[in-house]
């Protein structure tokens, strides 16, 4: 019942103020292969989770080993572990079936829709303006961002300059090689890349100019589908503005709909899941690498070093409108 209801107040939010909403089903499913008898396996993978504009019950999950829920401490993402001491198979297989609404995120008032306001407390705004290990708050980047934000007042003022040079400048390119890593200094040089290449150039200079941003990263579903495989993430950014909260933004977006160049601008549209924020993570419990650039996959160890040997299949249904029932299976 306050599954239900939880979900009827979620529409008719969306409803009130002509905001968009999307139900639908989303597995999280993958193997890890290649493993022989005996040898030490850690898995850790990300748990979606229900926030002020997505609505997450757990369907159902299929897992080979047990799992554990955990919490990353720095950015409060929850995470699914499990471990065998020594393997006893060859492949172990999950799947995490996920049941969404996903709402429509208004960030600034426009067209006569409201923004829902999120705050921060001074600790997280402080967390947002330092550096990751990609991403530099001081040096050549922070100089670019000088001269881009002269003469404009305002966090919202800078913000939108800071914006519109990443979106002029750069061009989703996922040719060779660089890409996807979120290092800022290379996009910034090579001026290309997706939406973690984008959304780290834009972060390093926001934070260069004392304004906190912060990286969250989930999948996309296609406005045109209604099912199919989802072959990669998404990524998107947010920024911290005393009057307005947080943010959001999505400049790869806006590059492949330039149309939409001003609403990505403080919205998002409900065709994405979201299931982390932040960069170099540190799981819990500890991983023996060194913390994950960003956490949208599994990650796993065998005997205390990465393992690479995993295939992932992600997939999306759309729920037919008074179906609240997500499949039992895949």
């Amino acid at each position: 019942m306050r599954r239900m209801l939880a979900v009827l107040l979620l529409l008719l939010s969306g409803c009130a103020f002509g905001q968009q909403s999307r139900h639908f089903t989303f597995h999280y499913a993958f193997s890890v292969r290649g493993i022989k008898p005996g040898q030490k396996v850690e898995i850790w993978f990300p748990e979606a989770h229900s926030d002020d504009f997505q609505d997450v019950k757990i369907a159902s999950i299929t897992s080979a080993l047990p799992l554990k829920q955990t919490r990353e401490t720095k950015h409060g993402n929850r995470v699914y572990y499990a471990h065998a001491q020594k393997a006893a198979a060859g492949e172990y297989r999950f799947d995490v079936a996920y049941d969404v609404v996903r709402q429509e995120r208004i960030g600034l008032a426009h067209d006569g829709l409201q923004p829902h306001l999120l705050k921060a407390s001074l600790r997280e705004l402080h967390q947002y303006l330092g550096a990751d290990r990609l991403v530099p708050v001081t040096g050549r980047l922070a100089g670019m961002a000088v001269p881009i934000v002269q003469g404009k007042n305002g966090t919202m003022e800078k913000a939108r300059a800071l914006y519109d040079y990443v979106f002029s400048t750069m061009r989703y390119d996922k040719t060779g090689t660089g890409w996807g890593r979120g290092d800022a200094e290379w996009a910034c040089d090579s001026k290309r890349g997706n939406c973690t290449d984008f959304h780290s150039v834009f972060i390093s200079m926001a934070r260069s100019q004392g304004i906190p941003s912060r990286f969250a990263i989930g999948f996309p579903l296609p406005a045109a589908r209604d099912a199919g495989e989802i072959p990669g993430y998404h990524c998107w950014a947010e920024f911290y503005d005393p009057q307005n909260g947080w943010v959001p933004i999505d400049i790869s977006e806006a590059w492949k709909a330039p149309a939409r160049k001003d609403y990505y601008f403080g919205d998002y549209d409900a065709n994405r899941v979201q299931f982390a924020m932040g960069r170099d993570l540190v799981l819990a419990p500890k991983q023996a690498g060194e913390p994950l650039n960003y956490f949208v996959y599994p990650y796993v160890e065998v005997d205390g070093k990465k393992w690479e040997n995993v295939v992932n299949a992600f997939s999306f249904a759309d729920v037919k409108a008074g179906d609240r029932t997500a499949p039992a299976g895949r």
